[in-house]
């Protein structure tokens, strides 16, 4: 039943990458910004979150501090890089580059103060296992699926249920309406940003329970779900977190047929068919 534990491994992962992807959605979706330094965010909670922990800081209480000091992070650089490029008239391609030299930056500061080495969390019961039947689980895993699960939930219940939500979602569907209707664009991308920078410190955090931090293991995630994001439908987070989770079990799949450093590439080669058939994405009108 080798298959059956590779499925719910895929599916673990993919609801961690879900979770990544809905916030990078809802960030594109209205600032239209390819928020590139989100990888730096992701990998930034989980090493703030490991630092408190170290430092005996209760663990669920780590995870909010972590969670609190993206939330932070994200509105400075959307209100001190991004707005501020916006107000010189940048083109697309100069905030791009500006958003890799902040993941550039973040990365490389996180790697001299805490060094290249996978530094693993100090949390004995991360890592106790639950079997059901042939399946095996650690509690870290099984929080990781439930956590996100949550976080997707009350994404789309803000995105529509709460003014700011759908504030939020007035200003990606018609940015020029919204400004001359006062719902004053440059202040909904800064909470975006910093709702965003939240939604993607929880996989940050929970990840590195499992697996351990590295300061460059927050691009592959982010590529991940980019590609999650395009082909479920710019601007559908719906769509973005059941693409994240088929491809993450496309690939955990894969491993029956062939090896683990081919896997992601022809998954990835499956999706661009699949963009080449439906290049609007799958799930193109929800929101």
């Amino acid at each position: 039943m080798v298959w059956l534990q590779l499925l719910v491994n895929g599916l673990v992962t993919g609801s961690a990458l879900g979770v990544v992807a809905i916030s990078f959605a809802l960030i594109y979706a209205t600032t239209k910004i390819f928020h590139v330094a989100h990888a730096g965010i992701y990998t930034m909670a989980g090493y703030l979150a490991w630092s408190l922990a170290t430092s005996g800081v209760p663990d669920i209480l780590s995870l909010l501090l972590a969670i609190a000091a993206c939330t932070i992070a994200g509105g400075l650089i959307q209100y001190l890089l991004y707005a501020q490029l916006e107000r010189r008239r940048a083109t697309h391609l100069v905030v791009l580059i500006a958003s890799l030299g902040t993941l550039a930056v973040i990365q490389n500061i996180l790697a001299a103060v805490y060094s290249p080495n996978i530094l693993q969390f100090p949390v004995p019961w991360g890592g106790n296992v639950l079997s059901l039947g042939t399946v095996r689980l650690t509690w870290t895993q099984i929080l990781t699926v439930a956590l996100s699960v949550a976080a997707y939930a009350g994404t789309m219940w803000f995105a529509h249920r709460t003014i700011l939500g759908k504030r939020i979602r007035a200003v990606a569907s018609n940015p020029f309406l919204a400004e001359i209707t006062r719902l004053r664009p440059q202040s909904v991308y800064i909470y975006v940003v910093a709702i965003g920078s939240a939604i993607v410190a929880l996989p940050g955090v929970l990840v590195p329970f499992d697996l351990g931090l590295q300061p460059y293991g927050g691009v592959t995630p982010l590529l991940t779900a980019t590609i999650a994001m395009i082909a479920g439908g710019v601007g559908s987070i719906s769509g973005a977190f059941v693409l994240a989770v088929g491809i993450a079990v496309l690939q955990n799949l894969s491993l029956l047929v062939m090896p683990g450093e081919w896997s992601i590439g022809v998954t990835f080669f499956i999706f661009v068919i699949f963009m080449l058939f439906r290049p609007t994405g799958l799930f193109a009108k929800g929101r």
